[in-house]
């Protein structure tokens, strides 16, 4: 199940490992993606510092941690295709992994409906 924050980034946990992205709204409203600002391996973050900036048509904004952790993994093939950003936000189109994650975090984070709710008010 995704949860979400609301700096428009989402959240799945499975075994351990959280995966992270940014909403299918969030890339709507920032266009055509041009270039995405990745973090570095093993590097570690707590809920709400800033892990890396989306770049696009229309302009740049940073990207929130929802939770803590350590990144594990990133999405090589942003590097080459930004679009996919827009193309699959919420699937192909996620950005990276945390593992030593503080689970603690993911209460402070929306369901898909409260999600909704926040963005269409």
């Amino acid at each position: 199940m995704k949860l979400y924050a609301k700096t428009h980034e989402w959240v799945q946990v499975e075994n351990g490992i959280a995966t992270l992205g940014i909403s299918e709204f969030a890339a709507e409203e920032l266009g055509d993606v041009t270039y995405i600002e990745m973090p570095a391996l093993d590097e570690k973050f707590a809920a709400g510092d800033i892990f890396g900036s989306v770049e696009s048509v229309k302009a740049a904004s940073d990207l929130f941690c929802p939770i803590g952790g350590s990144i594990c993994e990133i999405n090589e093939e942003l590097e080459d295709e930004p679009a996919l950003l827009n193309q699959s936000a919420e699937d192909q189109g996620w950005i990276c992994k945390l593992e030593k994650i503080n689970e603690s975090d993911l209460s402070a984070l929306m369901s898909l409906e409260e999600y909704l709710a926040f963005v269409r008010e």
